[in-house]
């Protein structure tokens, strides 16, 4: 990918949170352009501050040297920043890492494939905390184990002639 790319990534994301209400900026010669390691963005909103790395690819995997990702969480702990690796694919949004959730290569490189992205990342919404990610899983396990057993008895007697479907109205409501 092109820096020139990369930067209007950069852009992209800092107006996306500055939309979502956040305090935002872009670090200054980020990257190799200095010699203090800084991330790409620095984000808060007054109770939750982030250190940003954005990476973007066309579609192939994005990778993150140890050192990125090491000054990343070095200078998030001094800053009192969560140390984030925001992460957006063409034709896709943005979606964020902590560090440690990313696979780390046999090279000790830091790894993201789109549909990782996709699949277990953070969305834009969920990270600004305009919406909470909810699996299949927890759907499942949200503590509604079906139908209330009443209500499937009166239907059971409607249905064998047992109970007329006014009767049935009556107790149900």
């Amino acid at each position: 990918m092109s820096q020139a790319k990369g930067d209007r990534r950069e852009r992209e994301l800092v107006n996306a949170l500055d939309e979502a209400g956040f305090a935002v900026m872009r670090a200054p010669a980020s990257g190799a352009a200095t010699d203090r390691e800084l991330p790409d963005v620095l984000a808060g909103d007054g109770k939750v501050f982030y250190a940003i790395e954005a990476k973007s690819s066309a579609g192939d995997p994005i990778y993150l040297t140890g050192e990125e990702v090491e000054a990343l969480i070095y200078f998030a702990q001094n800053f009192g920043a969560k140390p984030r690796i925001g992460v957006r694919f063409d034709r896709e949004e943005w979606y964020f890492f902590h560090p440690g959730d990313l696979h780390v290569t046999d090279g000790g490189n830091y790894r993201v494939k789109k549909e990782t992205a996709i699949a277990e990342g953070t969305d834009f919404p969920e990270f600004v905390g305009r919406s909470e990610k909810v699996t299949l899983e927890e759907v499942a396990d949200g503590g509604d184990d079906g139908p209330d057993e009443e209500i499937l008895r009166v239907l059971n007697a409607v249905e064998q002639g047992v109970m007329d479907v006014e009767e049935a109205a009556e107790i149900l409501e």
